[in-house]
């Protein structure tokens, strides 16, 4: 079964790491998408930009709404995904509890819905 992980982790925790703590959970990260990969997990995943990046968008009575921002204001923003293939919950758990930002956030995990 496909689970989506989402990462959330206050931005502002981001802007306070320097350059070295910095790379040190990139090289966390890339350790930990390669472990996924060696054993078959690792469907997908990407980091996003800042929610100052954002846009959400809502169709109200056949109009285009948009809005700068997230859907929601909250103290940990989405940061990032991993999409992962587990034997069960317990197993997506397991992975989720690895990703390295799980330390300092949190992750969410979700399994996919299949729609025939």
């Amino acid at each position: 079964m496909q689970y989506l992980c989402l990462i959330f982790e206050a931005e502002s925790l981001a802007s306070q790491r320097d350059d070295q703590a910095n790379q040190a959970l990139f090289a966390d990260y890339h350790k930990f998408t390669e472990e996924i990969e060696a054993t078959g997990n690792h469907i997908g995943g990407e980091a996003l930009m800042p929610t100052e990046t954002a846009t959400t968008v809502r169709v109200r009575n056949g109009e285009t709404l948009l809005t700068d921002g997230p859907f929601a204001e909250t103290k940990e923003q989405l940061g990032g995904y991993y999409l992962i293939e587990a034997a069960s919950l317990d197993e997506a758990v397991e992975i989720a509890s690895r990703i390295p930002s799980a330390k300092d956030g949190c992750v969410e995990v979700r399994p996919i819905m299949v729609i025939e």
